[in-house]
């Protein structure tokens, strides 16, 4: 057995923060309950523009969860990502300083989208309004996408295998397959996920070009993937970050094992190609499998991409056909994201951290908003939470430019 195959990575602790509650707790509540946060927008400097319904994390009170000294150097995006690494944190019993004699051991890998969108217009703003002597210094970083990683990593003392992933939606999944890698190689412990805040004006007016973008004026109708009358997808703020570790190394401390990241893989098929998505989707599934070492019919369920374009649909539907085979027509699909829009990179770790729980709990949650009208051939949950033996999940993502990935976690022992 090599070095590799000896260290098991795996999910001690996680943080959400999402338009249906900051904290596990009150997220699995909502998300269990099929709880819908989708509503109008209602961020400043946004009336005027055609998106209309959004998923917005409310009542988020940032001074109490951020130093202010990190607060004024930062945009919106990496607020919620170093909430959620905190609460992260504290979940896997991993208190400030643990790491002091020993930082390296220590790696922060997140994933962004969108970037800080909001502090970088109301620099812009500035520049163009007031001259270059009224631009702040953060301007040249709070934007970039790699400032969570920067921000948690400083702010944590980590100084461990650091990194931004930047590919597409799913590059919430290929965090954690960067965090476990890292694991894998000897890395004790690896913050990761994805936070984002699209909402500013900037940022929605970039959104505008995606024809998968939904303008429909009522959240009930806005977003409803799988279904005939699938109009596009719902944006949405927040997202999650979770705790990776060697599981030798968190049963020594006494750290809760909560879900082991057993298999992920990637593929790339190109923007918009949804038919072809098909295929890209299936050949990544399969990949995650064959890491994991896990059979098709081992799944027993599927947090599914579920993009809301009715092409988009059928392609996610026949990918799980294609890899899973029959089981595919009958393992359980949920998309709790319908409640809660999507959050770009945020989403599937969301989807991460629902799954982790779901296998906890042994429910699978329902897919807000849609009913009984399911057009493609899989077994969606809607309606109420459903009780299963949850022993292994499958989570998937795909991107608006052509990124697909799959990944498997499988319940703690």
């Amino acid at each position: 057995m090599s070095p590799d195959e000896r260290r098991r990575p795996v999910v001690t602790g996680m943080g959400v923060v999402a338009p249906n509650g900051v904290g596990t707790d009150a997220f699995w509540k909502a998300t269990l309950e099929g709880v819908s946060a989708l509503d109008q927008v209602t961020r400043e400097g946004c009336g005027h523009l055609p998106l209309r319904i959004a998923g917005e994390v409310r009542g988020f009170d940032a001074e109490s969860l951020v130093e202010e000294r990190f607060l004024v150097q930062t945009d919106r995006f990496s607020h919620f990502g170093m909430a959620a690494a905190d609460l992260a944190l504290a979940d896997a019993r991993i208190t400030a300083g643990a790491h002091e004699e020993e930082p390296f051991s220590v790696g922060v890998v997140t994933a962004a989208g969108s970037g800080g969108g909001e502090f970088g217009q109301r620099e812009l703003q500035r520049l163009w309004g007031q001259g270059s002597t009224y631009v702040g210094p953060y301007q040249s970083i709070a934007w970039f996408y790699a400032a969570s990683t920067g921000q948690i990593s400083i702010r944590g003392g980590f100084k461990g295998p650091c990194g931004v992933v930047c590919s597409d939606e799913a590059g919430g999944l290929d965090a954690i397959a960067h965090a476990a890698a890292a694991v894998r190689r000897g890395t004790d412990t690896v913050v990761t996920g994805s936070a984002e805040a699209p909402l500013a004006p900037y940022s929605i007016v970039c959104q505008l070009g995606y024809r998968e973008l939904s303008t429909a004026q009522e959240p009930e109708r806005a977003y409803r993937p799988f279904t005939a009358n699938a109009c596009g997808f719902v944006p949405a703020e927040g997202g999650a970050m979770v705790v990776v570790e060697d599981e030798d190394a968190a049963r020594r401390r006494g750290a809760p094992v909560r879900a082991v990241v057993a298999g992920h893989a990637a593929t790339f098929t190109g923007a918009s190609r949804w038919e072809e998505s098909r295929e890209g989707l299936a050949h990544a599934i399969r990949g995650a499998l064959r890491q994991a070492r896990c059979a098709p019919d081992e799944i027993d369920v599927v947090f599914a991409d579920a993009l809301g374009l009715v092409e988009a649909d059928r392609a996610e539907a026949l990918a799980l056909a294609d890899a899973l085979g029959p089981h595919g027509t009958r393992v359980p699909v949920t998309a709790p994201k319908t409640g809660i829009g999507r959050a770009y990179c945020g989403a599937p770790v969301l989807d991460v951290a629902a799954a982790v729980l779901a296998m906890e709990h042994g429910l699978v949650p329902p897919t807000p908003h849609v009913h009984d009208d399911v057009c493609h051939d899989i077994a969606l949950v809607t309606g109420t939470a459903r009780p299963a033996e949850l022993r292994t999940a499958l989570v998937l993502s795909r991107g608006l430019m052509g990124s697909n990935a799959a990944l498997v976690l499988r319940r703690a022992d």
